[in-house]
């Protein structure tokens, strides 16, 4: 795989800390911006709702860019909105920031989803989008437990810098490892490509990736509540069965990976059905630590193995939409993993 990869990997990283960090950072927010803790958590409404409107909007408006200007702006500005963001006073700038960051994160997750699949062969499609992807499960295993140490010793402040400083490298690698479009390229009609949302199988797999994504964070967000109450133990089992489940995860989008380029029919038909089976069977069964535990790390491995295989698939069927299919698969994502846990608080 090309060196280049791992970089944006890295910008992904960075973005997917940035998305999820929040949840151990609002309460010192919250004291040092002189706002109720329920204000500040507008901060991951806004995020949220940036992403699911920024992929097709960020897309849509540089799809007549060049892939290397477009990256490149979004690390940008993704780069410069938690600067502000880490030395405002303001709760109201740092708002803004939020959402600026979001539409960034959106935008660049839109252009990379589509731009990797030309860097290597067809028949490897599949491992580039894995590895493109792992960026959000190694976040989820390190980027957020050590943003949050990070906050806790240095201040929240320092952990919106740390993200920032770590989109550095990843401009480098796009500036780098993304070639320059050539001139002569003609940027398509953006209806055709909006047409392909008529097709039935991409539409198929898009609300296949929703249902997966709101299962999944619906259940991932109130993890915690299940550790403690159900299954009875300590708040510092926690963060265990959070990494339990980021190692799950890793292992899911590296094997599903490659397995979309091989079987993706029997990834999605036999693994998307387990996956909300087992997470209701770790809501009945949750009450056993050791088993709970072990549901958290196979759910992890099923619902990123069948995601990002879910995703791979939209940018196949998707295909007629060069511009547009990474935006597609990155809305289908995000608007599962904003309705899931809306669904889930009711």
């Amino acid at each position: 795989m090309p060196f280049s990869l791992y970089l944006l990997a890295l910008a992904v990283f960075a973005m997917g800390t940035s998305e999820f960090m929040l949840a151990g950072l609002l309460p010192a927010i919250a004291v040092d911006l002189d706002v109720a803790v329920g204000t500040a958590g507008l901060l991951t409404s806004a995020f949220a709702v940036g992403m699911v409107v920024g992929a097709p909007l960020m897309a849509a408006l540089a799809r007549a860019w060049p892939p290397r200007i477009s990256l490149l702006s979004f690390v940008v500005v993704f780069l410069v909105a938690h600067v502000i963001g880490a030395v405002t006073g303001s709760f109201a700038v740092l708002l803004v920031t939020r959402a600026l960051a979001a539409l960034a994160n959106a935008g660049f997750l839109a252009v990379a989803l589509t731009t990797v699949t030309s860097l290597v062969p067809g028949q490897r499609r599949g491992r580039a989008l894995a590895v493109l992807l792992s960026g959000t499960t190694v976040a989820t295993i390190a980027g957020v437990p050590g943003g949050s140490v990070l906050g806790t010793v240095l201040g929240w402040r320092a952990t919106f810098l740390a993200v920032a400083l770590l989109c550095v490298p990843a401009a480098l690698g796009v500036l780098k490892g993304i070639p320059a479009r050539p001139a002569d390229v003609v940027t398509p009609s953006l209806r055709p490509e909006l047409a392909q949302l008529g097709k039935p199988r991409l539409v198929l797999v898009m609300v296949l990736a929703v249902i997966v994504n709101a299962v999944t964070f619906g259940h991932f967000t109130f993890l915690a509540p299940v550790v403690t109450d159900v299954a009875g133990l300590s708040e510092w089992w926690v963060p265990v069965a959070l990494v339990l489940f980021g190692v799950g995860s890793f292992v899911g989008v590296t094997v599903g990976g490659r397995l979309a380029d091989s079987a993706p029919r029997p990834v999605i038909g036999i693994g998307g059905p387990l996956v909300p089976a087992g997470w209701l069977c770790l809501d009945q069964l949750g009450a056993e630590p050791v088993l709970l535990l072990s549901l958290v790390f196979v759910l992890g491995v099923l619902s990123f193995g069948v995601g990002s295989t879910l995703i791979a698939r939209t940018l196949h069927h998707a295909a007629g939409a060069p511009t547009m299919a990474g935006a597609y698969a990155t809305a289908a994502f995000n608007l599962g993993a904003v309705t899931g846990p809306l669904a889930m608080s009711f």
